[in-house]
């Protein structure tokens, strides 16, 4: 399940429906580090910093 999937990566949340927890599906999203990667990589932009979400609130 979506939940106890993001739940052993240390992510806690709340939802309402399931819709709102298919939209936290971590497939949805693509490898951050290879986006930034690739982007540096063009020239489009440059690496400053590395962050980590602490939160997302939605709604």
């Amino acid at each position: 399940a979506i939940y106890r999937e993001l739940e052993d990566k240390g992510i806690l949340v709340r939802w309402r429906g399931r819709h709102t927890m298919a939209e936290e599906m971590p497939d949805a999203y693509k490898d951050i580090s290879q986006v930034v990667g690739v982007v540096h990589g063009a020239g489009i932009s440059k690496k400053v910093a590395k962050l980590r979400p602490i939160a997302v609130v939605k709604g």
